[in-house]
């Protein structure tokens, strides 16, 4: 029997750590996991409650708005416009995606089919080399291991020299798995570039409240003249801490909302009711959560990155996401990252991501994410201390 969707793909690199864990944990060894980024803090109490009152009404229990009840909606375009001073229409110009995963999948379908090309940087986090790949489209991944500079040079020349030219160009900054964040003038130049060529851009902006050092990421709506061009993914699961809530959504151009509007009118009848209700409670009344939320994050980044320097690990500390992009220390290096990562699970209890599950040019590097507190963190890199023999 053939499965057309998912034939070719290759096999989940991170789900041999996964078993390596969990095979550990079966025989009572402790195992710090900082390889799947699953965030653990809390969601806003205030949330939680609303949540609690809302589903016990039960008007709440019916099918709700494909698109996201209209107050939920305003209440991400209020957010854009204390947050970023971008100014967008709930009515056309926003629709509520069921996570970011599900709306970036399906914003493909309705950008790209077969015949058409799209650009993606390479590492990159899964879902964007392979939803243009679900909707049958060719996917061209441009480095991103030289920084943004040279990734857009790059991103030039394949848009020059291979054909058929793309429809669409899929970035994300702060950048998972590398980290890697832009300014506002990057963006410009970007969006520049779109305009001029007429292809859409789709900026996943996953880690958008997630950062450091006095750097704030920009919105690609930001620049004058995106929203010619160009949509957001804006989501809760990090800014909020609500992952498990699947709230997010598709901003920006208001014909691709509306074309992803009218899919998902076709594909589902919206997040649970009393959701969207929490939902708007917490970018309403909670509106500084996230930076609760990122202080966390912010401690946990330096005890991470403090710790690995003094083992003799050298790493640079990320201004954005809640991750780690390590190049794997010299002396391990020709081990590669699948065995690199799962020879840190034998030997060292910490559980890590190998890099070349985000693509070509990921093998020289592991990420970890910042999912335990700071003295779990401790433990792991004075584990790693005792594994790495020959720092």
């Amino acid at each position: 029997m053939e499965f057309r969707r998912i034939t070719g793909l290759p096999p989940y690199v991170m789900a041999h750590i996964d078993a390596l864990k969990m095979d550990a944990r079966r025989r009572g060894e402790d195992v710090i996991d900082l390889a799947f980024g699953n965030p653990d803090i809390p969601s806003p109490d205030i949330a939680v409650e609303k949540l609690a009152e809302a589903v016990r009404n039960p008007r709440n229990h019916r099918y709700s708005a494909s698109r996201g009840i209209p107050k939920l909606r305003l209440a991400v375009a209020n957010l854009y416009l204390r947050r970023f001073g971008v100014e967008l229409d709930p009515e056309t110009e926003v629709v509520t995606t069921i996570g970011a995963k599900e709306g970036l999948s399906h914003v493909m379908w309705v950008l790209v089919g077969p015949g058409d090309a799209a650009i993606v940087p390479t590492p990159s986090y899964p879902i964007h080399i392979y939803a243009p790949l679900f909707a049958g489209a060719e996917v061209r991944r441009i480095s991103l291991i030289g920084g943004e500079e040279q990734f857009f040079a790059n991103l030039v020349a394949s848009w020059e020299n291979d054909w058929p030219r793309p429809r669409v160009i899929v970035v994300s900054f702060p950048h998972n798995p590398t980290t890697t964040c832009v300014d506002l003038a990057w963006m410009t130049k970007l969006v520049d570039f779109a305009r001029e060529n007429d292809v859409v851009l789709v900026h996943d902006f996953a880690y958008s409240d997630t950062s450091f050092d006095g750097y704030q990421p920009p919105s690609i709506l930001q620049v004058p003249g995106a929203k010619d061009v160009a949509v957001e993914l804006y989501t809760m699961t990090k800014s909020f801490s609500m992952a498990g809530w699947r709230v997010a959504f598709l901003v920006g151009n208001a014909a691709v909302v509306q074309a992803l509007t009218k899919l998902k009118s076709y594909l589902d009848y919206g997040t649970f009711q009393p959701i969207q209700i929490a939902a708007i409670v917490a970018m309403n009344e909670a509106p500084d959560y996230p930076k609760v939320v990122n202080e966390i994050y912010h401690g946990r980044r330096d005890a991470l990155c403090e710790g690995l320097c003094r083992i003799g690990w050298d790493v640079e500390k990320p201004k954005g996401t809640m991750f780690l992009w390590a190049p794997i220390p010299d002396p391990y290096r020709e081990m590669g990252s699948l065995e690199f990562a799962s020879f840190l699970v034998r030997d060292a209890k910490v559980a890590v991501s190998p890099g070349e599950g985000f693509g070509p040019g990921g093998d020289d590097y592991v990420r970890f994410a910042l999912i335990e507190n700071e003295q779990r963190i401790g433990q792991a890199v004075r584990n790693l201390r005792r594994a790495l023999t020959k720092l």
